[in-house]
C-alpha cells in the first residue's frame, strides 16, 4: 500500500434530461457507470452518489397547477380574506405560489420582513434604516410609510423591488391586495385573524405564536398542497416548501417517498460493481453568499432522503492543533508518524475535546449537500448528479 495524495473529488455527472414517468434510479445508477467506464474511473466502496431534488421531483410528475393551489386555497381559507406573511423574495421560489393564493383570494394581507428576509435577500440595507430611524425590532410600517422613507429600491441583483412586485402580481389575479412591513408575526393580526405563514425553518414557532396570540386559522406553505388536489402532486410533509417555479401557471414541488429512489439506487451500483456506495437526494446547500448576504437555503431540508451511511456527523481532529501542542517539538517524518498514528488510534467521539476545535459540527448530509449544489450549480452545466470519492478519507487513507 502507498500513501494516497488525493483527497475528496467531486464531480458532475451528466444525464439524460429527465420526464414525468421516468425510472430516475434506473438513470443515476446507468448515468454514473457510463461516466465511470467513459473517463476509466473505479467506483470504489464509500464513495457518495447525489441526486438533486428537482430531477426526482419531475420523474415523479410532482407538479401543482396555479389553479389546484387557488383550490386548495379556497378550501382552506373559506372567507377569502387572509395574511400571507414573512415569505422569501423570489420570483422563482414564490411568485407562482403567490399568483395561486391571490387566485384563490378576495383580499390578501402581505406581509414582508424587512430589512430581508428569511434566507438574507434584502429589500434595504440595514444602514439606510438606521439613518431612518427606523427600528425592525419593533416598527410595523405600511406601505406610505415605506414608500415615504425609502422610496422604491430595486434588488441590487435581480433589479426588482419586491414589494411593487408581488403586491401588481395578487392585483393581477382580481384580489385587493394590502402591504405592511414588519417582523414579528403577531404584527398581522391587526389586519386579520387568518393567517398564512410563508417562512421556512421559523414556521413552527410563527403558527404557535400566532395561535397564542388569538389567531383563527393558522396554516403554513407546509399544509399548502399536502394532499392532492383536482389530480395535483403534492407532498405530505412540506407542502409547498421548496418548490420552485416550472411554468408561468405551475410548480413543481418538493418531491416524496425519496427513501426507496436512494435504496434502489445502492441496490443497482452494489450489482453492477459489488461495491456499496451512500447515497443521498439533495436540495439547496447551507451556506451563505458573504456578498450578496443570501443564505442559500430555501429548502426545508438539505437532503429529504439518503442512506445510513450517511447518518452523524464528521469526527476529525484538527491537524494543525496536534502540530502545533501535542507534537510542537516534532518535524519532518517524525511529525508525520505522530500525527498518523494519533489519528489511527483517534477516540470514537471527539465531541467537546479540544484537539476536534475548529473542525465543521454539522450533519455528514448538509455538508456532503453544499459541496453537492456547489458541484452541480444551479444552471446549464447538465450534472444533476455528483459523484463523491475521497469524502470518508483522511490524512492515512492509503491506495
Amino acid at each position: 500500500m502507498s500513501e494516497r495524495l488525493i483527497g475528496t473529488v467531486s464531480r458532475g455527472v451528466r444525464a439524460p434530461i429527465i420526464r414525468s414517468g421516468d425510472d430516475i434510479a434506473a438513470i443515476v445508477a446507468d448515468s454514473v457507470l457510463a461516466a465511470a467506464k467513459s473517463e476509466n474511473i473505479h467506483v470504489l466502496d464509500r464513495d457518495v452518489v447525489a441526486v438533486t431534488e428537482a430531477v426526482v421531483a419531475r420523474a415523479q410528475g410532482n407538479y401543482a397547477t396555479v389553479e389546484q393551489i387557488a383550490s386548495d386555497i379556497r378550501a382552506k381559507f373559506p372567507s377569502g380574506e387572509f395574511g400571507v406573511i414573512l415569505p422569501i423574495l423570489s420570483r422563482n421560489r414564490f411568485s407562482i405560489c403567490l399568483k395561486g393564493f391571490a387566485m384563490g383570494a378576495k383580499k390578501i394581507y402581505l406581509m414582508l420582513s424587512y430589512p430581508s428576509d428569511e434566507v438574507g435577500n434584502h429589500l434595504i440595507d440595514l444602514d439606510a434604516l438606521d439613518e431612518a430611524g427606523v427600528n425592525p425590532y419593533t416598527d410595523v410600517l405600511t406601505e406610505a410609510d415605506w414608500r415615504e422613507k425609502f422610496g422604491y429600491v430595486k434588488h441590487t441583483f435581480t433589479g426588482v423591488d419586491y414589494i411593487a412586485y408581488y403586491k401588481e402580481l395578487v392585483e393581477s389575479c382580481d384580489c385587493e391586495c394590502e402591504v405592511i412591513l414588519a417582523n414579528d408575526c403577531r404584527a398581522i393580526l391587526n389586519y386579520t385573524k387568518n393567517v398564512l405563514t410563508c417562512d421556512i425553518h421559523s414556521r413552527a414557532r410563527s403558527k404557535r405564536l400566532l395561535r397564542a396570540a388569538g389567531a383563527e386559522i393558522v396554516l403554513g406553505l407546509d399544509d399548502i398542497m399536502s394532499s392532492s388536489v383536482d389530480g395535483s402532486g403534492y407532498n405530505e410533509d412540506y407542502g409547498l416548501l421548496g418548490s420552485n417555479k416550472a411554468t408561468e401557471d405551475s410548480v413543481k414541488l418538493f418531491p416524496r417517498d425519496c427513501r426507496p429512489v436512494v435504496g434502489k439506487i445502492q441496490s443497482l451500483i452494489a450489482e453492477a460493481t459489488g461495491k456499496k456506495i451512500e447515497v443521498m437526494i439533495y436540495g439547496d446547500g447551507a451556506f451563505k453568499d458573504p456578498v450578496g448576504k443570501i443564505w442559500e437555503l430555501a429548502d426545508p431540508v438539505v437532503s429529504p432522503a439518503f442512506t445510513d451511511g450517511l447518518i452523524g456527523q464528521p469526527n476529525e481532529v484538527k491537524l494543525k492543533y496536534l502540530a502545533d501542542n501535542d507534537f510542537a517539538d516534532l518535524s519532518g517524518d517524525a511529525l508525520k508518524a505522530a500525527i498518523y498514528d494519533y489519528i489511527k488510534n483517534k477516540d470514537g467521539d471527539l465531541v467537546g475535546k479540544m484537539v476536534s476545535q475548529g473542525t465543521t459540527p454539522r450533519r455528514l448530509t448538509d455538508l456532503i449537500g453544499s459541496l453537492c449544489d456547489l458541484t452541480s450549480g444551479s444552471g446549464d452545466k447538465g450534472t444533476p448528479i455528483v459523484w463523491i470519492q475521497g469524502y470518508f478519507d483522511n490524512y492515512t487513507s492509503e491506495k
